[in-house]
């Protein structure tokens, strides 16, 4: 078989006919103009409404290329859902500018951390997720993990007031459920013990419970795993069994520093 007939017979039996790089575009200039990041395009309201109309058919446009189910009302449905999303999203930034001393105001928060963004996008496909449209989720959430290095499935629970701090090398997997007003910091990954097809619809990931801190490049592994409430879990450890609450949790390393120099008066100590 050459190469074209092959791509024919892909193109000819694949299931769904999407268009990968609007659905993305979508989503980044849905974040945008939410969030005020458009240079004086909506001073007045009649404006936005019509911005918001115009989203709304260009969404209901995406929607019938993955599934044929109540098109409209998923649409509708999915844009009634955007207050509350919206009331979390501001919660989440307020998080950030309480608790990063870097951070200056609300408008740096929504215009500039990687975090904030990875989390809107998040939301936003989480919603889609939870009505069982196919594929969207998925791309949003990558897209983002593309643009920001953090990957949250849109298939996690997360609560109110979450705090991303740098982000770079988060891993969020399907099943975790993370409580309220939990930080999190680079390099962090809440994952499965192992990996197989047939775990599919259990949980494999852990419970973050509320108040909790993870600094970075902690590992917590294990669907059955829960770190309790107002634990502070520190850089680089391995966890695979609960931690109870208000836990202080750290891997304790040692560090060698001595004179470069073999000549010269040894210094040698520990940290």
């Amino acid at each position: 078989m050459g190469f074209a007939k092959r791509l024919h017979e892909g193109y000819s039996n694949r299931k769904y006919d999407i268009d990968k790089k609007k659905i993305e575009d979508f989503i980044d200039r849905f974040f945008r103009f939410i969030f005020f990041l458009e240079y004086q395009q909506c001073s007045e309201l009649i404006d936005i409404e019509r911005r918001l109309n115009d989203f709304r058919t260009e969404f209901h446009e995406i929607l019938s290329s993955v599934t044929e189910e109540n098109k409209t009302v998923k649409t509708e449905e999915f844009f009634a859902s955007f207050p509350a999303i919206y009331k979390m999203l501001e919660n989440d930034a307020k998080a950030v500018l309480a608790n990063d001393p870097a951070a200056k105001s609300m408008e740096e928060v929504m215009f500039s951390y990687p975090g904030f963004f990875s989390i809107a996008v998040y939301r936003f496909a989480h919603e889609l997720y939870k009505s069982n449209i196919p594929l969207i989720p998925r791309i949003w959430t990558e897209f983002a993990h593309s643009k920001t290095g953090i990957d949250i499935n849109p298939g996690a629970e997360i609560g109110t007031h979450f705090f991303i701090d740098h982000g770079t090398g988060i891993v969020i997997g399907e099943t975790t459920i993370i409580g309220n007003h939990v930080k999190i910091y680079q390099g962090v990954t809440l994952g499965a013990l192992s990996v197989t097809k047939n775990m599919q619809n259990k949980k494999r990931h852990p419970t973050i419970k509320d108040g909790v801190v993870i600094y970075a490049n902690a590992t917590i592994l294990g669907g059955e795993t829960v770190i309790g409430e107002n634990a502070l879990i520190g850089g680089n450890v391995w966890i695979t069994e609960s931690v109870a609450p208000n836990s202080v949790v750290f891997h304790k390393g040692q560090v060698t520093v001595k004179n470069k120099y073999p000549g010269n008066e040894p210094i040698i100590f520990s940290i």
